[in-house]
């Protein structure tokens, strides 16, 4: 039930930045395509912030220290990226125009958004 309810939230964050960030779009024919998009590429942004950012992020560990963790929203941002370029290669109509500002801008959204939300969601701890 967990794992539901923050792919909602991951759908709300992105979509929050798609309303937010020109660069940043979805382009379906109703209503119901245009949430279902924002659910299937809500779960590529899990599957890719769960497996490819850690990598990223240990591999450009001492670029994140010299940088005092501002390297962190390069690394968002490109994670923003590759979900927009896994969606083109499955045919779904959500797009990144470009890195810098829409990936970089919708990132940073995305990140609040989804802190926020999870102030809301309850933890099993």
């Amino acid at each position: 039930m967990r794992f539901i309810i923050r792919t909602l939230a991951a759908a709300v964050a992105l979509w929050v930045a798609i309303q937010l960030v020109p660069g940043i779009t979805v382009t379906t024919s109703s209503t119901t395509k245009y949430w279902g998009t924002l659910l299937v590429v809500a779960l590529i942004f899990g599957v890719i912030n769960a497996i490819v950012k850690p990598i990223v992020k240990l591999l450009g560990c001492a670029i994140i220290v010299l940088t005092l963790g501002l390297f962190l929203l390069v690394i968002n941002a490109a994670m923003l990226m590759l979900t927009s370029w896994i969606a083109g290669q499955l045919d779904i109509p959500f797009h990144v125009v470009d890195f810098w500002p829409s990936a970089v801008v919708g990132s940073i959204i995305i990140s609040v958004v989804s802190w926020l939300l999870g102030l809301f969601i309850p933890d099993n701890d």
